[in-house]
């Protein structure tokens, strides 16, 4: 049978994956001990609210987007990006901006590349059907 705090646990997991931290750093960086982050992820305690607010400086996440998150159940990757973010200085912020805007440039011109294709492929069916028709009017034929 799981522990009830499970599903808490593999949020707070998934919080500390998505920013790159093992359980030892996030402990450091929560001034808890390795041992609290595995058994809060485990889901075998209940944590204290002080507890959580450490947990959350650690996280750099604001104690009521813990909360907020856990209980949406689902991720958000607007969200997450929001919080992987928080964390970062001026020059990876700036850094991070042009990599994104790099990336939607480039899927932007591979859907524009697919939406002209895909019309390609119209505008050769209709040539092929109103030869095929034109053939078809032929009386030589």
């Amino acid at each position: 049978m799981s522990e009830p705090g499970r599903p808490f646990g593999q949020h707070v997991r998934s919080l500390r994956r998505a920013r790159g931290m093992t359980q030892e750093v996030l402990a450091e960086r929560s001034r808890l001990s390795a041992d609290t982050i595995r058994r809060l992820e485990h889901g075998s305690f209940s944590p204290s609210l002080d507890t959580l607010k450490k947990l959350c400086t650690g996280l750099s996440l604001p104690l009521s987007r813990l909360f907020e998150s856990f209980e949406l159940g689902k991720r958000s990757e607007s969200r997450e990006l929001d919080d992987l973010l928080a964390t970062r200085t001026p020059r990876e912020l700036a850094l991070a901006t042009t990599v994104l805007r790099a990336l939607f440039a480039e899927l932007d011109s591979l859907a524009a590349e697919r939406a002209a294709a895909a019309e390609n492929e119209v505008d050769d069916e209709w040539c092929h059907l109103d030869a095929k028709n034109s053939l078809g009017d032929d009386p030589s034929g």
